[in-house]
C-alpha cells in the first residue's frame, strides 16, 4: 500500500473587494473565481465556483496546509484587491495523490452513469448523485490535470440537465461557471475544445430560456458557432453541434425579429438534413425556420416548403415517438402561418386537427403541454374571426386559461401566453359586453407586461393593450399612468445601446407613436406635467442616447474621479460600437470564420451596454447623483429654458392634440387644447403638400425652370397653410398672448421654438398663414421661429453656455458645385465668395475652399478649427442608416457618422445649404432622423437647415442675407471672432425680404419656406 497522508478542505470564510485603480471593466461577483493569475512566489492561486447564495468552493488543487493554516491572503487580479480569509477544514481520507487521482476517475465515470439512468427513467435522485458524484470528482483533481477540463464540462452537463427540470439557477450558473472554466483551461487545437463549446453554449442556451437575457442567447450563439469550426468535416458530432446552433439562433430571432438570424437557422438546419442519413433527423427543425422565415419575408414559398417539410418528418417517424407531439405542432404552426396570407379555410383546420392530436399525445406533467394548449387557443381564435362560429371562441378561452394555469411561473412564454388570454377576454368583451371580460383582459395584459422575463415584444404588446383599454373604458382610472409608463419603459430597453443604431431605428419602428398615445392620455388626466415626460422620454430616442454617451462628468469626477473616468471609457466604446460594427451579420454570404468575428463584435457590443447600465446604478448610489442620466423630470426642465420666448411642443394623438407651452419661471407646463386639429388634418395637410412637391419635382438643390404654373385661391399650399394657422398656430398665439408686431416698431420679435411630434413634423408650421384676402398675416409676423427636436436638447443647450475658444472663433466655407453623380449647382460658387467677401471685409477670422481644394478629412479638419461651417452641396439622407446621411463632396462624402465621431469642442453654428437636410422618416417621424438633428448631435449649438429642395438662386440671396444681418451687428470688440447667435433673428430677416421680393404664388411659397431654424 501507499503510504497514508491526509488531505484538507479549505473554505473561504470572508471575502473583501478594494477597487485600487481605475474602473475599466464591471465584475460579476455570481460567477467569480480566481484562476491562472500570476502571483508572487510563496502565494497560491485557486479557481472558486460559487455553490449557494452564500458559499463558494475551491475546485481542485492539491494544497500544502502548512502554508496557509490560518493566513489571509491578498491576489491583485486586474482593477481589483480581492482579500479572503481562510478557514480549515481537516479531512483524514487516508489516499495519495495517485489513489486520489485513481478515485476522480472512478467518480467521473459514476457520474456519467448516473446521468445516463436519469435519462432513461427520469429519476430525479439519479441526476442529483450524478452531480455529486462530478463535484467529488473535480475537488480530486489537482490543477494542472489534463482530465481536469473534462470533468468540470461533465459536472457542467449534470448541473444544466438539472436547472431544466427543476429550475434552479444556482445550478445554470454553476454549469456555465464550470464549463467557462473547461473551456478556458483546454489549449487551442485540442480535440475537446469544441466539445467544451458545444456543452458552454447548450447551457447558455437553457439559462436565457429562463431568465430571457439576451447577452446569454448572444454567447450561446458564439460558443457554438466555435464549435462548429473546429468540428472537422465528417464528424459524427457535427449535425447535433450544428443543429444547435440552428436552435440558438432561432431563438435569437424571436427575441429580435432580426431576419438574418432566421435566414442562417434555415441555412445551418439544410446542411443538417444533408448530412445526416434519409430519415427525419433536421426536418423537424428546417420546417420551423422556414416558417419562422416566412413570418418576417412573407415569401409564399418558404411557408409552402415548410409544411411539405413537416409532413414528411411525420411521415417518416414512427407512431408511438416521443417526439410526434411537437411535430404535429410544428405543422400546425406553419398551417396556422400561410392561413394567415391566405385566409383558405382548410389551413387553419389542418392546423387545429394538427395541434389537438398534438395535446391529446401529451401528458398532464410535460412541460410542453402548455406551448400545445396555447397554439390550439389561438388557432381556435383565428378559425372564429373567420367563421364567426361561437364555439370556436369559448374553446379558445377554455383552452388558453387552462395553458396559463399549466405553465410554469418564470416560464419564458408565460407573458406571451398571458397577452394571448387578454385578447381572448378582450374579444369576448367586444362580441358580449360585459364588463367581467374586460376586467379579465386588463388583468391579463397587466400580469404579462409586469413579468420580469419573457419576450420584450410579448410583454411590450401587453402593456400597450392595458393602457389603451383602460384609457379607452376607465379614462379617469389612476392605472393609466402607470400603464403608459411600463410600456414606455420596455420599448427603451427593447432599444437599448446594446444595439446598433439601425437596430435601435428598426425596433422603434414597431412602437412608433406611443409616446404620443401616452402624452394624450396625461393631457385628458391634466397632467400636462407627465405629458411632457413622456414626450421626452420616448422620442428621439436614440439622439437622447448619444447625448447621454456624451455628457460632461465634471461634477461626478469631483465625487468619484475612477467612476467618471470608467463612465467615459465605456461611452466612447459603445458610440463606436453603435455605429461602426465592422461586419454585418445581414449578409448571407460571410463565411463562418466572419460570422464569428461579427457574433463577437455584436457579444462585446453586448457587454459594454451592460457595463454602461451598471455603472450608472453605480452612480446613482452616489449621493446628489440619485437622477444621473436618467429622464429629465419636467420640473428639471422647466429649470433651463430660454429667456427670449416660449418653447412649444405640439402632440398629435388619434384622440386629441394638444400644446403645451414652457415659459422661463413658470411652474408647469401651459397646457393648451387644440380641439379644431387632428392627426387626420395632419396627415392630409402632409400628403397635399408631399404632393405638391413631388409634381413639381422639388428633390434637389438646383436652377429652377423659368415658367411658373397659375395658382388659384384654394391651392394646396395655400390650403395647408392657412390650416396650420387657424387651427394650430394662431390658437396657440393667442393663448400665449403674443400679438401681431407692426412694420413700424423698432423692437425685436419674440423667439419661439417649435417642437411638432408625428406627421406634423414634417410640416411648415414657421410659416402657417394667410396668404390671399384683404387680411393676409402669418406667424412671421408674430414671432421669429426656431425648431428643437427636443426640449431636453434646448435646455442643455441653456443649461451648459460653454464659451466658444477666442482662436476657434471663425467661418469655413465650402462649395462642392459638380459632385459626381449629383446634378450641377453653379450658384454655390457665387454664394460662397460673396460670403467670404463680406465676412473678410468686416475682418472676421474666414477660410474658403471649393470643390477639389478640399478632401473630406481636410473638412474635417476645419469644422474643428473653424467655430462655424457653410456647407453649399448636395446632401443625401439615408433613413435605413441614419448615420451614413452625408453632404456629397468632389472628392468623396461627409457622412453624419464622421461628424458625430469629430471632437468639435468649438462648434457654434452649421449652415446647411443643401436640400431637404430636416427631412426626417415618415416609419419614425418622432426620431428626428435627418441630418440637421445629427448637427445638434455632434454640438453645434444652432443649425440652418431645409425643410425640402432650394432654388439655387434664392439659397444664395438668403444665404448672402443672412451673413450680412450677422456682420453688420458686430461689436466694435469683435476682433476677428464670428457670433452666431442672431442666426434665428438673421435667417427671419433674409428669409422675409425673399418673400417680398416674391408675390404669393404658390411658387413662391415653396421658394421661402423651406429654410428652418434648429437650436439655441
Amino acid at each position: 500500500m501507499g503510504q497514508e497522508s491526509s488531505s484538507s478542505q479549505l473554505f473561504l470564510s470572508d471575502i473583501v473587494i478594494e477597487r485600487t485603480d481605475d474602473l475599466s471593466e464591471a465584475r460579476n461577483l455570481k460567477e467569480f473565481w480566481i484562476f491562472g493569475i500570476p502571483a508572487p512566489a510563496g502565494d497560491q492561486c485557486f479557481p472558486l465556483v460559487k455553490t449557494s447564495p452564500s458559499e463558494w468552493e475551491i475546485l481542485g488543487g492539491c494544497i500544502e496546509i502548512g502554508i496557509l493554516i490560518g493566513a489571509r491572503f491578498k491576489v491583485q487580479m486586474m482593477w481589483m484587491n480581492l482579500t479572503a480569509s481562510l478557514g480549515l477544514r481537516r479531512v483524514v481520507t487516508g489516499a495519495s495523490i495517485p489513489a486520489a487521482n485513481g478515485l476522480a476517475d472512478r467518480l467521473n465515470e459514476d457520474g456519467g452513469r448516473l446521468l445516463g439512468c436519469f435519462e432513461s427513467s427520469g429519476d430525479l435522485s439519479k441526476l442529483s448523485e450524478a452531480i455529486s458524484a462530478h463535484r467529488r470528482a473535480v475537488k480530486l483533481t489537482h490543477q494542472g490535470h489534463e482530465s481536469l477540463p473534462r470533468r468540470l464540462s461533465n459536472l457542467g452537463v449534470a448541473l444544466i440537465n438539472r436547472f431544466s427540470r427543476i429550475g434552479d439557477i444556482m445550478d445554470a450558473n454553476g454549469a456555465i461557471s464550470a464549463q467557462k472554466m473547461a473551456v478556458w483551461l483546454t489549449p487551442e487545437g485540442h480535440s475537446d475544445l469544441a466539445r467544451q463549446l458545444f456543452n458552454l453554449g447548450c447551457s447558455f442556451l437553457h439559462r436565457y430560456k429562463r431568465r430571457g437575457d439576451y447577452l446569454d442567447v448572444a454567447e450561446a450563439i458564439s460558443a457554438q458557432q466555435r464549435a462548429v469550426q473546429l468540428t472537422p468535416h465528417g464528424h459524427p458530432e457535427m449535425p447535433i453541434r450544428l443543429s444547435t446552433l440552428g436552435h440558438s439562433l432561432v431563438v435569437r430571432f424571436d427575441h429580435t425579429g432580426d431576419v438574418s438570424d432566421i435566414s442562417q437557422a434555415v441555412s445551418v438546419f439544410q446542411e443538417v438534413v444533408r448530412l445526416t442519413p434519409p430519415g427525419r433527423s433536421g426536418l423537424n427543425d428546417l420546417g420551423c425556420a422556414l416558417n419562422g422565415r416566412f413570418s418576417q419575408t412573407e415569401d409564399i414559398s418558404d411557408v409552402n416548403e415548410a409544411i411539405s417539410v413537416h409532413q414528411r418528418a411525420i411521415q417518416l417517424t414512427p407512431q408511438g415517438h416521443a417526439d410526434m407531439h411537437r411535430m404535429l405542432r410544428n405543422l400546425g404552426n406553419a398551417f396556422s402561418s400561410r392561413f394567415n396570407q391566405t385566409g383558405e379555410l382548410s389551413d387553419i383546420t389542418e392546423a387545429i386537427s394538427a395541434q389537438h392530436e398534438a395535446a391529446n399525445l401529451t401528458n398532464d406533467t410535460d412541460a410542453d403541454l402548455p406551448g400545445h394548449l396555447a397554439n390550439l387557443g389561438a388557432w381556435l381564435k383565428s378559425r372564429y374571426q373567420k367563421t364567426g362560429d361561437p364555439m370556436d371562441m369559448f374553446l379558445a378561452l377554455v383552452t388558453e386559461e387552462r395553458a396559463v394555469k399549466l405553465v410554469p411561473e418564470g416560464h419564458h412564454h408565460q407573458p406571451a401566453m398571458l397577452t394571448s388570454l387578454g385578447d381572448s377576454y378582450r374579444r369576448f368583451f367586444r362580441s358580449r359586453g360585459n364588463s367581467d371580460d374586460l376586467e379579465k383582459s386588463i388583468f391579463n395584459y397587466k400580469s404579462a407586461a409586469n413579468c420580469s422575463f419573457g419576450s420584450p415584444h410579448s410583454k411590450l404588446k401587453a402593456a400597450i393593450y392595458w393602457a389603451m383599454l383602460l384609457n379607452q373604458h376607465y379614462p379617469l382610472s389612476s392605472e393609466i399612468l402607470p400603464a403608459f409608463e411600463t410600456a414606455l419603459g420596455i420599448v427603451a430597453s427593447i432599444s437599448g445601446l446594446g444595439e446598433t443604431v439601425r437596430g435601435r431605428y428598426n425596433q422603434l419602428q414597431k412602437s412608433s407613436g406611443l409616446a404620443l398615445q401616452a402624452a394624450a392620455a396625461a393631457c385628458a388626466l391634466n397632467r400636462a406635467d407627465k405629458a411632457l415626460e413622456w414626450l421626452e422620454q420616448g422620442r428621439c430616442l436614440v439622439w437622447n442616447q448619444l447625448k447621454n454617451l456624451r455628457s460632461p462628468l465634471d461634477e461626478l469626477e469631483s465625487h468619484d474621479s475612477a467612476l467618471a473616468r470608467g463612465i467615459q471609457d465605456i461611452a466612447m466604446q459603445l458610440e463606436n460600437a453603435g455605429s461602426s460594427r465592422s461586419l454585418s451579420n445581414t449578409s448571407m454570404s460571410l463565411t463562418l470564420s466572419q460570422r464569428i468575428s461579427a457574433e463577437d463584435e455584436a457579444r462585446a457590443h453586448l457587454k459594454l451596454a451592460r457595463q454602461w447600465d451598471d455603472l450608472l446604478r453605480t452612480a446613482r448610489t452616489t449621493p446628489g447623483f440619485e437622477s444621473f442620466l436618467m429622464p429629465l423630470p419636467c420640473s428639471t426642465l422647466l429649470k433651463h429654458l430660454p429667456e427670449s420666448g416660449p418653447v412649444v411642443v405640439i402632440n398629435i394623438d388619434d384622440r386629441r392634440c394638444d400644446a403645451l407651452a414652457l415659459l422661463a419661471g413658470a411652474d408647469e407646463p401651459l397646457h393648451i387644447p387644440l380641439p379644431n386639429f387632428s392627426i387626420e388634418k395632419a396627415s392630409r395637410y402632409r400628403a397635399d403638400l408631399d404632393s405638391e412637391l413631388a409634381s413639381r419635382h422639388l428633390r434637389s438643390r438646383g436652377v429652377r425652370p423659368a415658367h411658373r404654373r397659375k395658382t388659384h385661391e384654394h391651392s394646396p399650399t395655400h390650403r395647408v397653410l392657412r390650416g396650420l394657422w387657424e387651427e394650430v398656430v394662431r390658437p396657440i398665439l393667442d393663448a400665449l398672448r403674443i400679438s401681431k408686431m407692426t412694420e413700424a416698431s423698432k423692437e425685436l420679435l419674440p423667439r419661439l421654438w417649435w417642437c411638432p411630434t408625428g406627421p406634423l413634423t414634417f410640416l411648415p408650421l414657421h410659416a402657417a398663414g394667410i396668404y390671399r384676402g384683404s387680411n393676409p398675416e402669418s406667424v412671421l409676423d408674430y414671432v421669429v421661429s426656431s425648431y428643437t427636436p427636443t426640449v431636453t436638447a434646448l435646455a442643455d443647450r441653456v443649461k451648459n453656455r460653454r464659451s466658444i475658444d477666442p482662436k476657434a472663433s471663425g467661418l469655413f466655407l465650402t462649395s462642392q458645385p459638380n459632385a459626381p453623380g449629383a446634378s450641377v449647382i453653379p450658384g454655390t460658387m457665387e454664394e460662397v465668395k460673396s460670403i467670404f467677401d463680406a465676412a473678410k471685409k468686416t475682418g472676421v477670422r474666414v477660410l474658403k475652399l471649393e470643390g477639389d481644394e478640399v478632401s473630406v478629412d481636410e473638412c474635417l479638419d476645419h469644422m474643428r478649427l473653424f467655430s462655424s461651417i457653410h456647407l453649399a452641396c448636395h446632401a443625401s439622407q439615408n433613413a435605413a442608416e441614419p448615420l451614413q446621411s452625408r453632404f456629397l463632396f468632389h472628392k468623396g462624402s461627409l457622412e453624419l457618422a464622421t461628424i458625430l465621431k469629430s471632437n468639435l469642442k468649438n462648434a457654434e453654428l452649421a449652415f446647411l445649404s443643401a436640400c431637404q437636410t430636416s427631412t426626417g422618416d415618415a416609419n419614425i417621424s418622432d426620431e428626428a432622423v435627418h441630418l440637421a438633428a445629427g448637427m445638434l448631435a455632434a454640438g453645434y449649438r444652432r443649425v440652418v437647415a431645409t425643410m425640402w429642395s432650394i432654388g439655387d438662386q434664392s439659397a444664395q440671396e438668403v444665404a448672402t442675407r443672412f451673413y450680412d444681418y450677422i456682420l453688420s451687428r458686430r461689436g466694435e470688440t469683435s476682433g476677428t471672432t464670428f457670433d452666431g447667435s442672431l442666426s434665428s433673428y438673421a435667417l427671419h430677416d433674409s428669409v422675409q425680404q425673399l418673400r417680398h421680393r416674391l408675390d404669393n404664388s404658390e411658387d413662391s411659397l415653396l421658394e421661402w419656406a423651406p429654410f428652418v431654424h434648429f437650436g439655441y
